[in-house]
């Protein structure tokens, strides 16, 4: 595995850079040759058939896989640090009954002190700070088995940015959202790429929201495809070409 921190020729701009990625698990050739580049304040889609592999690749960026390849992330005046990444699983479930509410869950999530002991003045002040971020403050009390699929993205997303991360990382974040939610989200992840200038990597099934909010979009089936503007992928015939073999209309 080879991994570099610094040193991508960005210039002055911070930048993620993944060069010639391969991961292996088993005999099974997962991705291969994968090369993308994201520079701060960009969002980035991946897109591609169930099973392509982007999940796979996410986990290699957070260093949760063994790869071949590079993935570096530069930040200006910054060489000597790592960066910090935040992330958001694929939809989590809990308990519908579980009476944990989302201050406990910040507590489990952020301090040694455990959740049954209560929750202290200065952590809820932390806590409605960090909620705050994605305006979500009256969600403190409730269970978190009781939220809506968009407001449990908002809590992930507010334990996600703090600290605040260089790269934000989300795998399906519009995955059991409704649709009016799924809108408020995008606008609320595109405020949060602008307010703090970092970079966001997420994938979805979902392409209606990429020409609003996507800079850049990057087709994967096991290998990259093709990447672009959002107009120029999906109006592409990788793109089709790619969702008619998997069975899908590209749609």
């Amino acid at each position: 595995m080879k991994a570099l921190i610094h040193g991508n020729g960005c210039g002055d701009s911070c930048c993620l850079r993944v060069q010639n990625l391969s991961v292996k698990i088993g005999s099974q050739q997962i991705l291969e040759d994968l090369n993308l580049h994201v520079h701060c304040g960009q969002l980035m889609a991946l897109i591609g058939p169930n099973g392509a592999g982007k999940s796979t690749f996410l986990k290699a960026v957070l260093g949760q896989l063994e790869y071949n390849g590079v993935i570096a992330f530069s930040v200006p005046g910054e060489r000597s640090r790592k960066p910090r990444i935040g992330y958001v699983p694929q939809s989590p479930a809990f308990d519908p009954s579980d009476p944990i509410s989302v201050a406990d869950l910040f507590v489990c999530c952020q301090s040694k002190r455990p959740a049954f002991f209560g929750v202290s003045k200065a952590m809820r002040q932390n806590i409605l700070e960090c909620l705050d971020r994605v305006h979500a403050t009256d969600l403190i009390d409730k269970r978190v088995g009781t939220l809506s699929g968009g407001e449990l993205q908002r809590v992930l997303l507010a334990l996600a940015l703090e600290p605040l991360p260089n790269i934000l990382i989300l795998d399906e974040p519009l995955s059991g959202v409704d649709v009016e939610g799924q809108s408020g989200l995008m606008d609320m992840l595109d405020e949060i790429r602008q307010t703090y200038d970092l970079s966001i990597l997420m994938t979805t099934h979902d392409f209606t929201m990429l020409h609003r909010y996507a800079d850049k979009v990057a087709l994967i089936d096991h290998k990259l495809i093709c990447k672009g503007t959002p107009e120029d992928v999906l109006g592409s015939e990788d793109f089709r070409r790619v969702f008619r073999m998997r069975g899908g209309d590209g749609k």
